[in-house]
């Protein structure tokens, strides 16, 4: 691959733009799928299960530690950065928990995948996004990973704090996630929004 300087905009920005635009592009089209069920159906909207407001938290927060290590890895501060992805990393895999228990209780209320369209749209809305936080996990483990490998001695932080490419990549990381923050806040509004006007 050529230097940072043959690319007016490197392939990898280009790159995480198409996916994010296809996974808005797939959302935008779940929702328009619900109303137009929802219409046709005349059922009234499900409600959100308040567990998903309080995870809500969870993502919020890994959104904002991940920010908080950009920053950290700017200024060279390598031990907050380490603590910070490792924060991100944690509260990541809560929300994972915590979605699929509160999934748990939605269906110790009877309200299941097949109980009606609506909590169909639900299930599948939700854990699509799920999916794509799966996706981003191990690519996030990995690198809190590497950066608890190699900051361990002057020699390896600074070649590890001066390399463009991981610089880079931890932007693309960054974006993806506070994309995966706006995408569930989306979920969210949409839904109480159907509720409201039931």
């Amino acid at each position: 691959m050529g230097k940072n300087s043959d690319y007016y905009i490197h392939p990898l920005y280009i790159l995480i733009t198409l996916v994010l635009g296809s996974i808005s592009a797939l959302f935008l089209g779940f929702s328009g799928a619900y109303i137009y069920s929802r219409i046709q159906s005349g059922q009234p909207p499900i409600q959100i299960p308040l567990l998903f407001y309080a995870n809500t938290v969870f993502l919020v927060a890994s959104s904002y530690f991940i920010h908080k290590a950009s920053y950290a890895y700017v200024d060279d501060e390598t031990q907050r950065y380490k603590s910070y992805l490792g924060i991100t990393l944690v509260l990541s895999t809560l929300f994972l928990v915590f979605q699929i228990v509160s999934w748990q209780q939605m269906v110790n209320m009877n309200n299941s995948l097949s109980s009606s369209i609506m909590s169909s749209y639900l299930y599948v809305l939700s854990g699509v996004h799920l999916l794509h936080l799966v996706a981003g996990i191990p690519f996030l483990a990995i690198f809190f990973y590497d950066a608890m490998q190699r900051l361990k001695e002057p020699t390896s932080s600074m070649l590890y704090l001066s390399d463009e490419d991981k610089r880079r990549k931890l932007k693309l990381i960054s974006i993806y996630w506070h994309f995966l923050d706006a995408l569930w806040l989306y979920l969210l509004l949409f839904f109480v929004v159907n509720h409201w006007i039931s």
